[in-house]
């Protein structure tokens, strides 16, 4: 993902400060998808996410340059570029998209099949799924055929393509980060990505003729806030720590957590409705994400 990702190795050890990252991606964005539902009020998918990293970013590299470290080179912010319009631009821009016609809890259940399509785009670089990592590889694309028929997404096709959409440039754009783009070394490059993918939602929103409700609603407003506090300078980048310090399937273990909570979230606090052939399919899928996960780790050792 940065240039740390040379220095350092990605290991399976769980320090205090990945345990602790672990506890961000897993906690934290595990309540964002509610977060992003709330804002929609007041503030469109893209227009929300693209300010949302622009303010993140921007108070990120301030910060980093205040503390003396330099400004990402051209290379690197090129790279930034390509792995923020990826992961931010497409990944939660179509994330929040979605949101616009689908439960939250079902946006994050299907989100769950990333750490499934990440080790499909290594096999770019020549790695290849275990037979336990295969294994879930097939439960889990089989959950969320089973998701995709449900009457969430039956209702809307259009919020079907667009998390499906979010969901692959996303895993791209993690693997990229980690194989062949590297960045700015830990926060600066962080930064970078946030104000590049930032930059292009905002492109987008201008191009669809997105429009704020102003003054938005205070639901709205703290929703927007918390995004940006937890969702974007503590849980994100804890997120991209985890890609330069651990292992991929590590770092996705969110994916497993969060519709859990995104899920009862979404029920107990927005009164979504989610059917029983819902609950069973997203089962399915966190059944093939684990046992993925458990073949990674298996080989790591």
């Amino acid at each position: 993902m940065t240039a740390a990702t040379t220095a350092v190795r990605p290991s399976g050890a769980l320090t205090p400060l990945i345990t602790l990252c672990l506890a961000a991606t897993w906690l934290v964005w595990g309540s964002t998808y509610l977060a992003i539902k709330y804002a929609l009020v007041s503030f469109p998918p893209f227009f929300q996410m693209g300010t949302r990293f622009l303010l993140a970013g921007l108070v990120l590299l301030a910060w980093m340059r205040w503390r003396g470290k330099p400004l990402p080179g051209a290379r690197e912010w090129r790279n930034a570029l390509i792995v923020g319009t990826l992961m931010l631009g497409g990944g939660m821009g179509g994330t929040a998209y979605a949101e616009q016609t689908v439960g939250s809890g079902l946006v994050v259940a299907f989100i769950a099949v990333v750490p499934l399509m990440i080790a499909a785009f290594n096999l770019l670089w020549r790695i290849y799924p275990s037979r336990p990592e295969l294994a879930g590889i097939v439960v889990g694309l089989t959950g969320v055929l089973m998701l995709t028929q449900g009457a969430g997404f039956q209702a809307s096709p259009v919020g079907l393509a667009a998390i499906a959409i979010a969901c692959v440039t996303w895993s791209l754009g993690s693997v990229l980060s980690q194989r062949s783009l590297p960045m700015a070394p830990g926060a600066m490059g962080f930064a970078s990505e946030m104000i590049c993918g930032g930059a292009v939602l905002m492109v987008l929103a201008l191009w669809t003729g997105e429009t704020p409700e102003w003054p938005p609603q205070p639901l709205a407003a703290g929703a927007w806030l918390y995004l940006v506090v937890f969702g974007s300078l503590i849980a994100f980048n804890a997120y991209m720590l985890l890609l330069s310090r651990a292992s991929a399937a590590l770092a996705s273990s969110y994916t497993f957590v969060n519709p859990v909570i995104a899920m009862l979230l979404g029920v107990a606090v927005a009164g979504e409705h989610i059917t029983s052939y819902e609950w069973m399919a997203a089962g399915v899928v966190l059944c093939g994400v684990v046992l993925m996960l458990r073949g990674a780790a298996r080989r790591t050792r």
